[in-house]
C-alpha cells in the first residue's frame, strides 16, 4: 500500500467519525474533570517512523501526581483513577490520538508506538522495520492482546514480563502487518477492533493466549529468571 494512499484513508476516516468521536471525547473529558484535579489529556513520549519521537496523546487515567514509573501500567495498578479503569478497559484512553493522526505522526491502523525505554528489548533489524511505516492507533497486536493490562496486574515483576515475553509475541504480528499492508487489511483490523473492544468472549480468548505465551516462557528457565514469572 502506498504511503499517501493510507494518508488520506486515515484523513478520511477520521474526518468521515468526528461527529461521533467529538461528542465522545467531550463526556470523556468532562467525566475526568468531575473525577478530580488534573490535565484531562496526558502526553507522552513515543517511537514513531524512522525512530522520531513524539509526543503520543491519551486521555488521562493515572492520578495528577502519580509516580510516571514503571513504563508499563497494569490494570491493578493503584496510580490508576476511577474513570481510568473504565477509559482503559475499553481503550477509550485513545481517543486523543486521531489528533496524533491528522497531524501525520500515527496512522489508524499500524504497529503500537513503544516508549523509547523498551527500545532495548527489541532487535535492530526488526526495530527498523516495524519502524519503516506510522504507528497506529490499533494493529493485530492491539487486537491479540487486548486483555494485556489484566494478565500484566496478576505478576510480580510487569514490565520485565512485558518486555521480555509479550513484546516479542507483539512484535511478531506487527512485522507480519508492515510486511503484508493493503488497505483491506486496516480495514479488516478497524473492524476486528470496534467488535471486540466490547466483547467478554474476545477478552478472554486473549487472556488464555496471553496465559499460554506465559506458560510456554515459564517452561524455559532462562526466559522465567530473567522475566520474573512464577
Amino acid at each position: 500500500m502506498k504511503g499517501y494512499s493510507k494518508r488520506i484513508f486515515d484523513v478520511m476516516v477520521v474526518l468521515v467519525t468526528l461527529p461521533l468521536t467529538l461528542p465522545l471525547m467531550g463526556l470523556v473529558a468532562l467525566w475526568i474533570i468531575l473525577d478530580g484535579a488534573g490535565p484531562v489529556v496526558h502526553r507522552q513520549l513515543r517511537v514513531g517512523r524512522g525512530g522520531e519521537e513524539f509526543l503520543i496523546r491519551k486521555f488521562r487515567t493515572l492520578y495528577a501526581d502519580a509516580e510516571v514509573k514503571p513504563t508499563v501500567a497494569p490494570g491493578g495498578d493503584p496510580r490508576i483513577t476511577r474513570p481510568g479503569r473504565f477509559l482503559r478497559k475499553w481503550r477509550l484512553d485513545e481517543l486523543p490520538q486521531i489528533l496524533n493522526v491528522l497531524r501525520g505522526e500515527m496512522s489508524l491502523v499500524g504497529p503500537r508506538p513503544e516508549m523509547p525505554e523498551h527500545l532495548q528489548a527489541i532487535p535492530a533489524s526488526v526495530r527498523k522495520k516495524v519502524y519503516s511505516v506510522r504507528p497506529g492507533i490499533t494493529g493485530p497486536a492491539a487486537v491479540a492482546f487486548l486483555a494485556e493490562d489484566e494478565y500484566l496486574a496478576t505478576v510480580p515483576n510487569p514490565v520485565k514480563v512485558y518486555r521480555q515475553i509479550l513484546l516479542p509475541e507483539k512484535l511478531r504480528l506487527e512485522l507480519g502487518y508492515v510486511e503484508h499492508r493493503k488497505i483491506s487489511t486496516d480495514l479488516i483490523l478497524i473492524g476486528q477492533t470496534a467488535l471486540r473492544l466490547f466483547s467478554s468472549e474476545a477478552r478472554r480468548r486473549s487472556r488464555h493466549m496471553i496465559e499460554q505465551i506465559a506458560s510456554a516462557a515459564t517452561n524455559s528457565p532462562s526466559r522465567r529468571s530473567s522475566a520474573g514469572i512464577h
